[in-house]
């Protein structure tokens, strides 16, 4: 009989549904156009009535927002344009009235370049935080010490003439590389982590967290094969042996995790991408003193949601004795919405239900990403009004991440679909203005409902919060899994195609029916067919 986890003393975090919030695009609290922490607070309910476990807040941090937020420079404070700590403070306390756990995001990888630590770097060699970034001298020629490129495009390298050095940046040039090698900066970086567990943060998201340490040596990174794909970035010729994977981040985790331990139950998740992201997520969640879990791109980005993808995903985490946890996330503020990358136009409706239902089977966290209960699809955002930085460099040949960021639709008969009384920052979509949460709340047949009663079962059935996860049946049209814990066994059908599929002889017709979508029923498997079985 295999292991079967049971539920006694599992923490919080473990098979949580946790709900993303990108705050510039969730609600307008002051009428400016831009989402804030009061807009936030304001809706917070909305969310806890979905059934979510937690909150994720993409970064609110004082920013000159030349990416969004991702560019901080002051990892203690609120930018004025979501607020201020005393409005993040009392969003905390109506979050955990609501029963929400509240996770904000993390950047060790950068800073702005307005950041008052990158001030006192560049100002000298010799100054006591001269380190704290990658500095490095030119080449004889002058050009930079070595061929690392930036993931927006362009040499990794900016040359600053006050030090007559280049500066590294993995992403833009105004998002200076911290030299997380250094332990002074690892302290700092840890000081920030203690000031919002002080405040009642109960976990954090790390974001790109591979890329915080480079290879000290400043190695060039080797020619990357050419796999018939599209390169629209100088970043997608290399293979990043060298400028991002440094294998001293583990040493980092730990010491994150052991601070987190001094708090309790904090739950922390890495945001992993790459060619070593499989590798790298499982070693940052060994053990007992590493992170709690890590999410990937394996969804994220995938042109189609096949079996197969599935199972190779899901079977390279087992349920076994050190293995980490993962998170899984379908959408986020990133990646194009999926319904816009899975299904046709005609099949949003019956695919976002079976994707919903897949989300809540799958063994790890789920991470709902805000608009995803709606069915929100991916809006085309013409060139004048984009605001994706790297959208604008690698224009037209990188899908722009604004068309996922776009503001949350609350009232579909409001101005700006009451998100704001003035134009929002990004256009909604007349698509998605449809999709809004006043017309779903009054539709008992909607995706809202629908997604509602999703977490309900994935809540009370501890098999799909929890269990053991075995891939019984994955061919070209089905999935199959059993998912086991505290006695339960449910089996987990999925038709991941748009015509109708055979039944699995694996799957019995007999048992009692948890949910199906699609009109899927024993003995008969729809297009986008699926079923909950309890055995």
């Amino acid at each position: 009989m295999p292991f079967e986890p049971s539920s006694t003393d599992l923490p919080w975090w473990k098979g949580a549904v946790i709900y993303q919030i990108y705050p510039r695009s969730f609600c307008d609290s002051n009428q400016d156009g831009i989402g804030d922490l009061n807009g936030i607070t304001a809706r917070l309910d909305h969310i806890a009535r979905l059934g979510a476990d937690a909150i994720w807040i993409s970064p609110f941090f004082t920013s000159p927002m030349r990416d969004f937020g991702y560019d901080i420079a002051d990892y203690c404070d609120v930018d004025p344009i979501f607020g201020t700590l005393d409005d993040f403070d009392a969003l905390v306390v109506r979050a955990h009235e609501l029963g929400l756990r509240v996770t904000i995001d993390q950047v060790y990888a950068h800073t702005s370049d307005l950041h008052g630590w990158f001030a006192a770097s560049r100002a000298s060699r010799m100054g006591a935080k001269s380190d704290w970034y990658v500095w490095a001298d030119p080449r004889a020629d002058g050009t930079p010490p070595n061929n690392w490129q930036s993931v927006f495009g362009g040499p990794a390298w900016t040359w600053d003439a006050r030090r007559r050095q280049y500066y590294m940046h993995q992403f833009l040039a105004s998002q200076p590389q911290l030299n997380v090698h250094n332990p002074a900066v690892q302290d700092a970086l840890l000081g920030a982590m203690r000031f919002w567990l002080d405040r009642g943060v109960d976990g954090f998201r790390l974001d790109a967290l591979n890329h915080a340490m480079h290879d000290p040596e400043l190695r060039d990174n080797p020619p990357a094969p050419d796999t018939g794909k599209p390169r629209t970035r100088s970043f997608d010729y290399q293979i990043r042996r060298y400028s991002q994977s440094h294998p001293g981040v583990v040493d980092f985790v730990q010491r994150i995790r052991a601070l987190c331990d001094d708090y309790g139950a904090v739950f922390t998740v890495a945001e992993v991408g790459g060619d070593l992201a499989e590798s790298e997520m499982k070693a940052y969640t060994a053990g007992e003193n590493r992170l709690n879990s890590a999410y990937g791109f394996n969804f994220l980005y995938a042109d189609a949601l096949t079996p197969a993808l599935v199972r190779d995903t899901i079977e390279r985490w087992p349920d076994e004795p050190g293995m980490g946890w993962p998170s899984w996330a379908f959408e986020n503020h990133d990646a194009p919405r999926a319904l816009s990358r899975w299904c046709a136009p005609d099949d949003h409706a019956a695919f976002a239900r079976l994707k919903a239902m897949l989300l809540i089977a799958l063994r790890g966290n789920a991470i709902l990403y805000q608009g995803e209960e709606l069915g929100l699809t991916q809006v085309d955002i013409p060139y004048e009004r984009l605001q994706d930085p790297e959208a604008i460099a690698n224009w037209p040949l990188t899908l722009s991440r604004d068309g996922a960021r776009t503001p949350l639709p609350w009232v579909i008969d409001a101005a700006q679909a009451g998100f704001s009384n003035v134009e929002p920052w990004l256009p909604h979509g007349e698509e998605n203005i449809a999709r809004a949460v006043d017309a779903q709340e009054s539709d008992p047949a909607s995706l809202l409902h629908f997604t509602r009663a999703m977490l309900a079962l994935r809540r009370d059935n501890p098999a799909l919060r929890h269990g053991r996860l075995d891939v019984l049946v994955a061919d070209d049209q089905c999935l199959l899994f059993r998912r086991r814990a505290d006695g339960q066994s449910l089996l987990c059908l999925f038709n991941l195609t748009s015509r109708d599929a055979d039944w699995p002889v694996e799957m019995p017709v007999a048992g009692r029916v948890l949910h199906a979508v699609n009109d899927a029923r024993p003995g008969i498997l729809t297009a986008y067919g699926a079923m909950l079985v309890e055995e």
